[in-house]
């Protein structure tokens, strides 16, 4: 029987992304690091390296951080491995968190700006197909007057 971590063209392309809580699965799993001090490996299930390399590089970032990196094993098998080194001030599970709580506010700000510029996007789109409409459909924002002028 093949691997089933391996990926399977048969499968549904969307359940690829889910975690089977049914069957024990955990998307994020930490593993200390036994060969260096303040060092934990995070297995993220079903994931690639899209989020192997945003975290690892807002990790880098992170103060208290001395290493941080992140590999994928396969490209068939969907799973992430990040390892982080601390300092020793802070764990490297309570440095993982907090690079994740800050990358979810950072893209739901991101999401909020872009929901708020469609929105008014729209809106002056639909102003200008009224000003349009109500003026004989001319163009170039004159009201339709060739000269220009009132």
């Amino acid at each position: 029987m093949a691997n089933q971590r391996h990926y399977n063209e048969m499968d549904n392309a969307f359940e690829l992304f889910l975690v089977n809580e049914a069957e024990g699965e955990k998307k994020i799993t930490e593993k200390p690091f036994a060969g260096t001090s303040n060092t934990s490996d995070f297995i993220l299930l079903k994931e690639d390296h899209t989020i192997g390399n945003l975290l690892s590089e807002h990790l880098k970032a992170a103060p208290h951080v001395l290493m941080a990196g992140y590999k994928v094993a396969h490209p068939n098998v969907p799973e992430v491995m990040i390892r982080v080194q601390t300092d020793g001030e802070v764990t490297p599970r309570e440095v993982f968190v907090d690079t994740c709580k800050q990358l979810i506010a950072s893209y739901g700000q991101l999401g909020r700006e872009f929901t708020r510029e469609y929105e008014l996007r729209r809106m002056v789109a639909a102003g200008e197909q009224e000003n349009n409409g109500g003026n004989g459909g001319g163009s170039g924002g004159n009201g339709g007057n060739p000269g220009g002028k009132p």
